[in-house]
């Protein structure tokens, strides 16, 4: 969906409040697809903030289906995106005006005067995305061995791991083992 910001970006002191649908279901991150299984309107606030600059405050919140890191149980996580973000007008060559600083150069939610919305919230969904999702702070995981989920309880599987640097003693001992 484009939002026309011709009006905000050109007329000064200029203050415009809307409400939006987002079309997105999905959101492929680092390989994987994520279901959105909510999502709330997304509210703006455009206000002009001097000659071809504006500022663009939104809020939006989604519920995405996710798996834990650890135990790989399904679960769903809310994400509250909270973001304030520059905007700058398009030069009449296609170009950012000249008061644009280097760091804000990176507008690819912006084509002209269009907003873009899809691509600003999966901007901000990337910028939230935690690293990694657990289902309890203290989840125990998976056994590498047989696969059980270890929240649920032991698997009874032998968990030493041998520290590599005595792997020669052992063979030392092994090869001198009587039959």
């Amino acid at each position: 969906m484009f939002i026309n910001l011709s009006d905000v970006l050109t007329s000064e002191d200029r203050v415009l409040t809307m409400q939006t649908e987002t079309d997105m279901t999905e959101v492929s991150i680092g390989g994987q697809t994520f279901q959105i299984l909510k999502k709330s309107p997304v509210r703006f606030v455009f206000t002009n903030t001097g000659k071809n600059k504006a500022v663009i405050d939104g809020q939006a919140e989604m519920t995405f289906a996710m798996n834990c890191d650890r135990c790989l149980q399904s679960l769903e996580r809310e994400m509250n995106l909270q973001f304030s973000r520059e905007i700058h007008a398009p030069e009449p060559d296609g170009g950012l005006s000249k008061t644009a600083d280097a760091a804000d150069d990176d507008q690819s939610f912006m084509e002209g005067y269009q907003l873009n919305v899809e691509d600003l919230l999966y901007n901000e969904i990337m910028i939230n995305w935690p690293r990694k999702v657990l289902c309890k702070p203290d989840c125990k995981g998976i056994c590498m061995q047989c696969g059980k989920d270890l929240n649920t309880g032991s698997c009874g599987c032998d968990t030493f791991v041998p520290d590599p640097r005595m792997a020669v003693i052992k063979d030392i001992f092994n090869a001198n083992k009587e039959v």
